[in-house]
């Protein structure tokens, strides 16, 4: 590709809701600094005549094509019509199915949206939504006993977006804010089952996104003692105090994604207490 291009359209044709080929494409485009994907997303796409009608927007906007089609037919009909427009075009999930084929010595069932039955583990998923939507930060404190994570920390730690993204996998997580001077409320202490994480960050991340907050804040407001860093640092050592006297870990999340923060909780799930 031609390093002065700034910008490239990225195709993704999906049978199903195309989270799977969004995850890979963004993936992937992130390792290129000096190209943007302009994301072009076609979800559902089972039959031919849908088919057609975005492989002629395709050929009106030419780019990488990524697909997850599990029908061989249609899945043809696109390395088919890609070649003959000169165009990049990738099965995301071929190689990862013949890999399960040649291991497990049998096809695979092809069933398109198969990810997305309605099973047990979809409502599970549904039920720890619901529960951590409830129990953010810090309400409906006399239930928080039933959660499986608490995440605890000072303003501007990633609480809620990790709290719904360990949600989304079927952990029911809740969040409680630590506010200089006021004790840790005592359902938190005394819970038993879940596993109680705190979140740090140092004070000039934190400083940093506590300014973006509050812009949008009324006139007359005073953030001052908000985003001083001096204050924040005092906070922090408030909160790593409090996670040592009771023992619980502490994650820092400064260069941590929320995918990174979710996964170091689920590892600490698996460890013994």
């Amino acid at each position: 590709m031609n390093k002065q291009q700034r910008f490239f359209h990225l195709h993704l044709i999906s049978d199903a809701t195309g989270e799977t080929l969004l995850a890979a494409g963004r993936a992937v485009s992130a390792q290129y600094k000096d190209a943007r994907a302009i994301e072009h997303i076609y979800p559902l796409v089972r039959t031919e005549k849908q088919l057609l009608k975005v492989l002629e927007e395709i050929d009106e906007a030419p780019g990488i094509v990524l697909y997850t089609v599990i029908d061989k037919t249609l899945a043809g009909l696109i390395d088919e019509r890609c070649a003959a427009m000169g165009l990049p075009c990738v099965s995301v999930l071929e190689p990862v199915l013949t890999v399960f084929q040649s291991y497990l010595g049998q096809p695979a069932g092809r069933r398109v949206g198969a990810q997305h039955v309605l099973d047990a583990d979809y409502f599970r998923r549904i039920d720890a939504l619901n529960f951590t939507m409830d129990h953010d930060d810090g309400q409906m404190l006399d239930s928080i006993s039933e959660a499986d994570v608490i995440l605890i920390g000072i303003s501007r730690t990633s609480k809620t977006p990790t709290s719904f993204y360990l949600a989304n996998r079927g952990i029911k997580t809740a969040n409680v804010p630590i506010v200089h001077g006021v004790p840790i409320p005592q359902s938190v202490v005394e819970a038993e089952k879940p596993l109680i994480v705190g979140l740090v960050a140092t004070a000039e991340r934190i400083s940093h996104v506590r300014q973006n907050r509050i812009l949008g804040t009324s006139v007359g407001y005073d953030g001052q003692s908000y985003v001083d860093r001096g204050v924040i640092a005092q906070e922090l050592v408030h909160a790593r105090q409090i996670c040592a006297r009771h023992g619980w870990p502490v994650i820092d999340v400064s260069r941590r994604s929320i995918e990174e923060t979710a996964a170091a909780i689920v590892a600490l799930r698996g460890k013994p207490r």
